[in-house]
């Protein structure tokens, strides 16, 4: 038998979620069987599976050894450097500046150098993070950038910051603002896109009419500088939706490519200025909280944005971000 104390991280979720997680070796046939044999309870009595947990609870597993797995805490993120830029952080949240070319996750490269690896050597390091002492919680990414964008991602260092602010994220209640350069100067010097988006594969494809495959999408943007003699703009883009490549799509379709986008863009003006990352930045976020979030309020009103954007220095070097 084995008992979990219920901790702050592991509060507020289902109990058919935790017990998979601290037994991820358990059939799900089996788990179930158990819990009405109530080979495992919650506070002695029969737990079930879709009770919330509270802190202090003791779940009690009745459950062989080799269902549990090997519980060795996962180091791995160690292999990962620990170089951060931390726009901002206190003891609930990190806001962090991904530089272009870092992925968020691993992916099929199979590299252990991303963004949330450095976060968890980081917090590891200064001592925020204990892989042995959590049961079922680690700190997570509130949101992605693909990994030649720049720009801020936040991290929840909680499961409480971690609920919170993905339901602000999907209820649209955290502005996301992106900077970018586009071979092309759009004609119109502010604009609010519409069109219809279709994901084809691995690439987006952007149409002018809806069809049955296809969900509409809507792109704001305004012109902060332009350079006539190079054909190039400094946009700055707000989504009122967000699809996946929306911004790089739907600037590729009305002419106006993101300047070193190696899919939708022109691979020969990027050479020719010798770029071999987008020119997109994820610059700037803002809490605009319309519902109270109790002990997140205090981030209500406050806007973060990154230091310094790689192409506006080198493109528009006497241009000044407002921040």
């Amino acid at each position: 038998m084995k008992s979990f104390t219920i901790g702050k991280n592991d509060a507020n979720q289902r109990a058919d979620k935790f017990i998979a997680k601290v037994c991820p070796l358990l059939p799900k046939g089996m788990m179930y069987k158990y819990i009405r044999i109530k080979r495992i309870k919650c506070n002695g009595k029969r737990i079930e599976i879709s009770q919330r947990l509270n802190v202090g609870d003791v779940v009690e597993m009745y459950v062989n050894d080799e269902f549990f797995g090997d519980k060795k805490a996962d180091l791995s993120f160690l292999d990962a450097p620990d170089k951060v830029n931390i726009i901002f952080e206190d003891e609930n949240i990190l806001i962090a500046d991904k530089p272009s070319g870092l992925v968020v996750h691993s992916d099929e490269s199979g590299s252990y150098d991303t963004l949330i690896n450095r976060i968890l050597n980081y917090l590891y390091k200064s001592g925020e993070y204990s892989p042995e002492k959590e049961l079922s919680f680690t700190p997570a990414l509130c949101n992605r950038l693909d990994r030649n964008t720049q720009g801020l991602v936040i991290c929840a260092k909680n499961a409480e910051a971690l609920r919170i602010i993905n339901e602000k994220i999907k209820s649209r209640e955290i502005k996301k603002s992106y900077l970018c350069i586009t071979t092309g100067i759009p004609k119109e010097k502010q604009a609010c896109l519409k069109a219809y988006h279709s994901r084809e594969d691995k690439i987006v494809k952007i149409y002018d009419s809806p069809k049955n495959f296809t969900k509409e999408i809507i792109t704001e943007y305004r012109v902060l500088a332009e350079s006539k003699a190079d054909n190039l703009a400094l946009l700055e883009v707000n989504l009122v939706t967000g699809r996946t490549h929306q911004i790089r799509a739907h600037l590729a379709h009305i002419g106006c490519p993101i300047l070193g986008d190696r899919k939708y863009g022109i691979n020969k003006v990027s050479e020719a200025y010798n770029v071999k990352s987008q020119a997109l930045c994820a610059y700037r976020l803002e809490f605009d909280f319309k519902e109270s979030s109790d002990s997140f309020d205090y981030l209500n009103g406050k806007a973060f944005t990154v230091d310094e954007v790689w192409f506006v220095d080198k493109f528009f070097p006497n241009f000044k971000l407002d921040n």
